[in-house]
């Protein structure tokens, strides 16, 4: 806990030391190292958000931590080397949860290698109740009511969206809503660890507070009028209301309603709190035409864009700061374009897994498992739907725009990019949703490819409101959350039919259980290689499911027609996954500050 009193402790001192550093010159007009008063940090409201700006600063970009970060720890992807999670041992890839102390200097860096989830979660939630504390200190801040709330609800929907990043992988938190003494007596029942479902409840009271203060968007705000056209990432209603209902749904399900009550099934009440935010969501949504689905012509647009542009259109609710836009070439291209291309793609080959690629289904619309859906495994690449084309690059497909070796992929057994390369695919296959694999493709392209992993966007909007309303009380595929038109089986349905494929069958909507299970694979797809999947199987207790244990490749021959033969679908590696690894471990020097934080169980 040394750490977490380091980060939730810190002195005003320090922070005005950061302040000079960074925000100072945008917002103060002061040159670094000049004496700050606490009203000049807080008297206005443009001074005030450059204090509130550094919490944005404290967000993770998911796959740039590192020279290439590891974020994907369940059964989507495979490298050429065995993965620290898939052998189970959770204590590692530190390079993603910890290991970056947050200073002055780093908090003002562009680099993404300086960000982690623990270390700057914890700075973030002392950010925020700094703000809160001297938004509300007597005589100090000095604004208009819409200003005070507009800082108010970010300071909250921050302390809410940090603590949801810590818990969401380590489990229910002390829930700390004071600044701190730096001498502070850390024994009391404040400081002692919750549940998860404890600690989202008082999560949920944030989000709720600060989407009542939030505007549906900053351009629409008076405040905003000053940064007109550049408040896209702000924090707003649609942000608030969002992980209002993760963080709900998130509590709602199988493994932390066992944590907290003993049963593997849904809390029936929280999830229909859920489905209620999300409800609130997508009626706001539809009233203000803010956020929206892509189009499925501009599917793409959600992950990558050209010409250094933004990616995210108006689906994306939101997205990682942007630090550095060359770290998308060097770190996010690098590790998952084939290593001849030159993008510096070090010892990584991040390839999706052959088992997983099964999730795609049929042009049809069927899983490739219904004995109508017209799956043919001696020929898997055909017919399938839209998105495995989107998503999945293939042998024999164009993905470089120059002629030679390259232009063409050899994925068959000892092709080019098979086995002549270093590294090579393991799998068979490279992934397209984030690197842009395309005839199109070349060097000159992907130094301009912005391509930015979404933290919440409409999509996973839908499907979380079809799986909360589904298991609400008195929920089921034809319900609906109460404040919202659309019945679950119906908010599937808007996801597959922007994706091309036909509703679903009757028979997949006859039950709950049934129902859920194309949630399952619809969750799997639509989010592909987004970070979604590793927090879905453990929130559902599935992660040491056999279902989802084992990670395969394909290996082929090219026949004469360029089609596969001699296909052998071949296990690499068998995720090992208990129990215990419902929670990653912490730790252990952050587990022996003081009496009331335990590790998890089993670590």
């Amino acid at each position: 806990m040394k750490k977490i009193n380091q980060y939730i402790k810190s002195g005003l001192l320090f922070l005005m030391l950061v302040l000079g550093s960074t925000s100072c010159e945008d917002y103060l007009d002061k040159a670094p190292g000049a004496d700050i008063t606490e009203k000049d940090v807080y008297g206005n409201f443009q001074s005030f958000q450059g204090f509130v700006e550094e919490m944005y600063n404290c967000i993770m970009d998911p796959d740039k931590g590192g020279a290439w970060n590891k974020y994907l720890f369940a059964d989507e992807t495979l490298n050429n080397y065995q993965y620290n999670f898939d052998l189970g041992n959770y204590w590692g890839n530190e390079a993603y949860f910890f290991g970056s102390d947050v200073t002055p200097a780093k908090l003002a860096s562009n680099t993404t290698r300086d960000r982690r989830v623990w270390e700057w979660a914890w700075y973030g939630i002392r950010k925020a109740n700094m703000a809160l504390a001297k938004i509300d200190e007597e005589g100090l801040f000095e604004g208009t009511p819409e200003e005070k709330d507009h800082i108010k609800g970010q300071a909250l929907f921050f302390r809410g969206w940090f603590y949801f990043e810590i818990c969401r992988y380590w489990g229910g938190m002390p829930y700390i809503t004071k600044v701190l003494d730096p001498n502070e007596d850390m024994v009391s029942a404040e400081f002692k660890r919750l549940t998860f479902q404890e600690t989202a409840k008082k999560m949920a009271e944030d989000f709720r507070a600060a989407a009542n203060l939030l505007p549906n968007h900053w351009d629409k705000s008076v405040p905003g009028q000053k940064t007109l056209g550049h408040n896209r990432d702000r924090i707003n209603k649609f942000h608030a209301l969002g992980y209002l209902g993760k963080v709900l749904l998130y509590a709602a399900s199988p493994m932390m309603n066992e944590e907290a009550k003993g049963t593997n099934t849904y809390d029936q009440a929280l999830a229909k709190q859920a489905a209620e935010a999300f409800g609130e969501l997508l009626k706001l949504a539809d009233e203000t035409s803010i956020y929206k689905l892509q189009t499925w012509a501009t599917w793409t647009d959600n992950f990558i864009k050209l010409n250094n542009l933004r990616p995210g259109g108006t689906e994306c609710i939101m997205m990682p700061t942007v630090y550095d836009r060359s770290r998308v070439r060097n770190s996010t291209l690098g590790a998952i374009s084939p290593s001849s291309f030159g993008l510096n793609s070090g010892n990584n080959a991040d390839v999706p897994a052959h088992n997983f690629t099964k999730n795609y289904a049929m042009a049809n619309g069927l899983p490739i498992d219904d004995p109508a859906s017209g799956y043919n495994a001696n020929d898997p690449w055909t017919g399938r739907e839209p998105r495995f084309y989107k998503d999945i690059a293939i042998d024999g497909e164009k993905w470089w725009s120059t002629a030679g070796a390259d232009q063409f992929a050899q994925l068959y057994t000892g092709g080019r990019h098979r086995s002549q390369i270093n590294p090579p695919s393991v799998t068979g296959y490279y992934q397209k949703r984030f690197s842009g694999l395309s005839p199109t493709y070349s060097l000159s392209v992907a130094g301009s490819l912005m391509a930015y992993i979404p933290y919440l966007r409409m999509a996973d909007i839908y499907l979380m409101y079809a799986e909360a309303v589904n298991f609400s009380t008195g929920g089921n595929p034809q319900a609906t959350s109460g404040n919202y038109t659309l019945t679950a089986e119906q908010a599937v349905n808007v996801v597959r039919t922007r994706a091309q494929l036909p509703n679903l069958l009757p028979k997949y909507t006859a039950s709950k259980d049934v129902f859920f299970e194309e949630i399952v694979r619809e969750r799997a797809v639509e989010l592909a290689f987004e970070g979604a999947r590793f927090c879905d199987l453990r929130r559902w207790n599935r992660n040491w499911d056999p279902r989802y244990l084992d990670k395969t490749a394909i290996d082929f021959d090219r026949g004469t027609n360029g089609k596969p033969i001699n296909i052998k679908e071949r296990l690499i590696v068998k995720r090992i996954a208990e129990k215990k690894h419902n929670w990653l471990p912490i730790q252990v020097k952050f587990t022996k500050q003081y009496e009331g934080f335990p590790q998890n169980p089993g670590w």
